[in-house]
């Protein structure tokens, strides 16, 4: 593989496409419904020039760490789990100030190992198989950086230039509690080295604190198959 898109890289330098392309994807939510635009402010060109129709998550993704007992991996993860974690609080909205992100939070699932998209434009997914907030783990979301019906999603900006190390992230819980997250690292994964190590071991698996992953799209734009060739992973830390 070109070292240029070599994977796990901390932030990441790429020719722009002679086609304009540029690409990231996700967002959140708060009070209000609000995306990244600013009054005034011109309408930047998108970064495909077909918008994604969402690009299908990574797989297969287990749903904790596996532990001892019968019944498949998935099923004993989720019983057993449930019985020993805190019980923690469902996210319900995401707000980073820095890019004027503020969205809402929707629950998904994560069928088959593989993870569903966000259902719309500017509506994150949480995978509530995975962690809960306040349980001291890593709670994963995923958003979309354009779709069909928008030139930008909600995690238009996080691709380029992102977000840094020491960034901000706020993410609000149904009982009204703000869990705020500090940035770590932001990475550029080939979507052909997301293998299920990869994924289980660098991405969506269990941390030794508590964490935040956000996960969208990067990169070149496949007009092919109507997808983008690498994904985004930003991870933070519970302050």
């Amino acid at each position: 593989m070109d070292e240029t898109c070599a994977s796990s890289r901390v932030r990441w330098a790429r020719p722009r496409a002679a086609l304009g392309l540029a690409a990231v994807l996700f967002a959140l939510l708060a009070p209000t419904a609000a995306v990244l635009a600013q009054e005034g402010a011109e309408t930047p060109t998108p970064r495909s020039e077909v918008p994604s129709s969402g690009a299908a998550r990574s797989g297969p993704v287990r749903a904790a760490s596996p532990r001892a007992g019968g019944g498949t991996p998935a099923e004993t993860d989720i019983a057993v789990g449930a019985a020993e974690k805190p019980a923690g609080v469902s996210p319900v909205a995401i707000q980073i100030e820095r890019f004027g992100i503020d969205g809402p939070i929707e629950r998904a699932d994560i069928v088959d190992g593989s993870m569903e998209n966000p259902s719309g434009s500017f509506v994150v997914a949480w995978y509530h198989q995975l962690a809960t907030l306040g349980q001291g783990e890593n709670v994963v979301l995923s958003g979309h950086v354009d779709y069909w019906d928008a030139d930008q999603a909600i995690f238009w900006n996080l691709d380029d230039p992102g977000l840094e190390e020491g960034d901000t992230i706020k993410v609000w819980g149904e009982n009204d509690e703000v869990f705020e997250y500090e940035v770590d690292w932001s990475r550029l994964y080939d979507v052909a080295e997301l293998t299920t190590e990869v994924i289980q071991g660098e991405i969506t698996g269990d941390t030794d604190k508590e964490s935040l992953t956000l996960i969208t799209c990067g990169g070149d734009f496949n007009y092919d198959t109507d997808e983008y060739l690498y994904r985004v992973v930003v991870r933070a830390t519970k302050v």
